[in-house]
């Protein structure tokens, strides 16, 4: 293996005592079965005191419907959380197909969380992204 990966955190240890280190960015998947890797991101940024989740994925946008079944669904660039809940419901099963799981979206609702989903392939995107410039992607806020 990559020397460098064997030095990132593990879930396991105290992530509070890695970031008082003065990392500022955590890179996480999924741990934990029943729950999605949506929901695992929230309850990190909720443990970590974060106020953004940028969701990388392999969509570039959020669409008010699936543009996969209707040719007519428009791309959403920014949404609120009441109005983005509306759109993808209350209930999250594996393998549902929505831009953001239900039960993290309420979640992130609650704790006021920002989440920005976008596609994980476009790499400028992504440094568009962290350097807090307008970006290519859907934001979800408040």
């Amino acid at each position: 293996p990559h020397p460098r990966i064997n030095k990132n955190p593990r879930t396991k240890e105290d992530l509070g005592e890695h970031f008082a280190k003065g990392e500022g960015i955590m890179v996480a998947a999924g741990w934990r079965p029943g729950w999605s890797t949506d929901y695992v991101g929230v309850i990190l940024a909720q443990r970590l005191g974060a106020k953004t989740l940028i969701n990388l994925s392999n969509i570039q946008y959020a669409y008010d419907k699936d543009p996969k079944k209707f040719p007519d669904a428009q791309k959403i660039e920014k949404i609120n959380w009441k109005n983005f809940r509306r759109i993808v419901g209350n209930r999250w099963d594996p393998g549902l197909n929505l831009p953001f799981d239900p039960v993290a979206s309420k979640l992130a609702q609650k704790i006021k969380l920002e989440v920005i989903i976008a596609d994980g392939k476009n790499i400028p995107n992504f440094k568009t992204i962290m350097a807090g410039k307008k970006f290519q992607g859907t934001l979800i806020q408040n």
